[in-house]
């Protein structure tokens, strides 16, 4: 009588591997779980080192600024540089005020920033608002026209605005600065894109609700823009702040000039011999654009939680 053999019976070597393959196996997971390891601490490492770099690079002028602002005229060129003042001073903050119209310079600046400023972000939000959610005819023409002035350096613009600024009289006058500068071309790029970001359906919720489109802009669209809309400020206060070329080829003197025009007035007077004054006035006009940042990065991280669409 002939035994039938038995199917699909497997050895126990088939199902429960050997001890050294086992071992071998746990060596492997434990050897790439060691070099994963290293690789995350040498990336940590890397970007550590990376991000104190940039610190150096952005913080040593910065102190530096500070440092020469605080020292004593003959203190300023010793060799070796000196990197504490010894002995401290404030008498450059003192020269400052009396050696240039130090106030003038910086009413000049909150005029032309806040007006230009404003100017920059109302027409900004309006015509990326129409570019992104209106429909009308050549709204992509007038998109593209925008992007070609993105290209376009404002140094190329500089002649022709200078002749027709000339033209009009308008040298050492507000408008003759303020007016060339009120360009949007990146507002409008910036606040389009976050605009055609938003849910459609919200968009297409609040017209079903009888939403006109001022409504529609202030009640739905801006509310959930706010933390795009306070970057936008925030870099065309700042930029509006520095401008330097345009403001300094319209003004001559203290009636409509800002304050870098008045800082560069200053540095011509003292020469290259005190530059305790010219950085301390560099302080003083940094000031008012570092308080101002750390406001508005306490509201865009309010508007990065508050402006979060609910469902």
């Amino acid at each position: 009588m002939s035994t039938a053999p038995v199917i699909g019976t497997l050895d126990d070597d088939d199902v429960v591997p050997p001890p050294s393959r086992r071992r071998r196996r746990r060596e492997q997971r434990r050897a790439e779980a060691s070099s994963s390891h290293y690789r995350g601490r040498g990336w940590t490492v890397a970007g550590y080192v990376g991000m104190a770099l940039v610190v150096l690079l952005v913080a040593v002028p910065l102190f530096w600024i500070l440092i020469t602002s605080l020292k004593q005229r003959q203190d300023i060129y010793v060799r070796p540089a000196q990197w504490l003042p010894d002995p401290m001073t404030g008498e450059n903050y003192g020269d400052v005020t009396t050696r240039i119209p130090l106030l003038a310079y910086f009413r000049n600046s909150f005029i032309i920033t806040a007006v230009t400023s404003a100017v920059k972000i109302v027409l900004g939000v309006l015509s990326a608002y129409a570019l992104a959610l209106l429909r009308f005819p050549g709204r992509r023409v007038l998109f593209l026209v925008v992007i070609a002035a993105l290209m376009v350096p404002n140094q190329i613009t500089v002649i022709s605005n200078y002749a027709l600024v000339a033209q009009l009289g308008w040298r050492n006058t507000y408008q003759g600065i303020i007016i060339p500068l009120a360009g949007v071309a990146f507002g409008t790029f910036l606040m389009r894109n976050q605009f055609l970001g938003l849910p459609g359906e919200i968009i297409e919720a609040a017209r079903l609700d009888g939403a006109g489109p001022m409504k529609l802009l202030w009640r739905v669209v801006m509310p959930m823009s706010w933390p795009t809309l306070v970057a936008f400020s925030l870099i065309t206060v700042v930029n509006e702040w520095n401008e330097y070329l345009w403001p300094f080829l319209m003004s001559d003197d203290e009636r409509t000039a800002p304050l870098p025009v008045g800082l560069t007035l200053l540095q011509n007077n003292e020469g290259v011999t005190n530059w305790g004054p010219v950085m301390a006035g560099t302080v003083l006009a940094m000031l008012p654009i570092l308080v101002l940042f750390l406001f508005l990065q306490r509201q865009m991280i309010k508007g990065l939680t508050a402006g979060a669409v609910k469902s």
